[in-house]
Parts: C-alpha cells; structure tokens; sequence
C-alpha cells in the first residue's frame, strides 16, 4: 500500500473516533509494523493535522463524544467500504441529500474526488469531513441539536426540507427487518428520514449486513422505496432472495 493512501486511511480512524490512539492498535488494525505507523505519525504531525503523545497520538478536531464515537467505530471497515462504494454513485454536479449516521458519515470523507457537488445535511459531525473538499458546496438542514449524536432534526428541519430537491438521497438505518422495513432509532428520527425521501430523484440506503434481522426503532421506509441498497456480504442466502425482490442490491467488500 502507498504510504499516502495508508495515512488517508489512518486518517479517516483518527478523526471518526477522536481519542488517543497507541501506536500499536494503529499497527494492528492497518496490519502494517509500529515502526510504518512512527512514520506516517511524523508526517501527519509536519502537516499539523495530529499531536504526537507519548506512544501514539491525537487528531485535532471536534470534542470527543463517546456515544457517537462508539458507533462510528462499530464495523468501521465495513461502514468504510459501504462508503466508498456510494461515493462512486456521485456525479459531477449532483445536488446530495445525507442523513445523519454513522454509515454515511464514512461516506462523507469519500467524496472529495467527485467533482463540484452540493450536499445538504442534518449532520454537525460530518461538518469537518466537507470542510476538507474544496469542491462540496455545503448547508446544513435546521433544527433541534442532539448532542448525543451530532444532528439536527425536528419540526424545524421538516420546514427547511421542503424547499430542498435533490438529485440523490443517501439514507443510514438502525435497522432492516426481514419484512425489508427500513428502521430508524425511534420515531422523530424515522419521520425526518421518511421527510427525506421525499425530497430525491434517485433514493440509496446504505446499511451492512449486521443490520439485517434488527427489528429495534421505528419504520421510516421500506426497500422498495430505494433504487439501489448497498451492503456487505454475509445475509442469508434466503434472505436475500427474498429482498432483493423489493430493491438492487449491491453487495462490497472492506
């Protein structure tokens, strides 16, 4: 691997969980030497977008959050590839609408190499991910601020939605049923989301495969609602026969 696609990639983990990372867990999960690792963290800190600590070191950014970071961490490869692979779907010129998520904030910092794009979202955390693309022309939806997990949302935002048209729609969910319900973590998150999916031509859910069989939260959609569903591999097979009768489905690896 270039050395500068591997620091990208140690990158997109320093800043979706923000805490002190130790040389050898960066070395482990990039499966690369601690010493590789003591390079890249000396190239990163000249360009002053880390501190080095004793044994490893910190991203500048946003206040740690552990309730946000916990779910940006869970499954991060696959979220990754999920991520990459919707970047993909992007157009010069697009007008984007993204939901708040942990899966589609990992598509968030893919989208620097699009072409001038303009995304509109509810998600604060994914404010510093675009501020780094000169070509994302961004606004952020109003509404009510969750701290816990860094959206807007509420009656104010459905106002705000109103007056948006997108060319695509890019949707998380907490959950998929096997009924293909489409599930959000409780019910003003599902109505936001339902909001959004009115606002597109083009609607994609991205959701990995262990949020399958999930039967938590409140339905905001179904998958014949979607054009296309990307995912990972490891559905049941009879499962996923029986889905992919509702939508495409696009499986991707890490």
């Amino acid at each position: 691997m270039k050395p500068e696609i591997r620091q990208q990639q140690l990158m997109n983990r320093l800043r979706a969980v923000e805490r002190e990372w130790r040389v050898d867990e960066l070395a482990r999960v990039l499966k690369v030497s601690p010493l590789t690792i003591r390079r890249d963290l000396d190239v990163l800190a000249r360009a002053g977008v880390i501190v080095r600590t004793l044994g490893g070191c910190l991203a500048l950014g946003r206040t740690q959050n552990a309730v946000y970071q916990k779910r940006i961490i869970t499954q991060f490869e696959l979220k990754q590839a999920i991520g990459r692979a919707a970047a993909r779907e992007v157009h010069s010129g697009d007008t984007l609408l993204i939901n708040d998520g942990s899966t589609t904030f990992h598509m968030a910092s893919c989208l620097g190499e699009c072409g001038p794009i303009t995304v509109y979202t509810n998600s604060v955390a994914m404010i510093g991910e675009f501020s780094r693309f000169e070509n994302v022309r961004l606004f952020l939806l109003g509404g009510e601020y969750h701290r816990d997990l860094y959206y807007l949302g509420g009656g104010l935002m459905t106002g705000v939605l109103e007056t948006v048209r997108a060319d695509t729609v890019f949707l998380g969910a907490d959950g998929v049923n096997a009924r293909g319900h489409c599930l959000a973590l409780n019910p003003d998150a599902a109505r936001d989301a339902r909001m959004m999916l009115r606002r597109a031509r083009r609607k994609i859910l991205l959701a990995d495969t262990t949020k399958v069989g999930n039967r938590a939260g409140a339905v905001y959609g179904a998958l014949q609602d979607f054009d296309l569903w990307i995912t990972t591999p490891g559905m049941p097979r009879a499962m996923f026969k029986r889905l992919r009768q509702a939508t495409t489905i696009r499986e991707v690896t890490p």
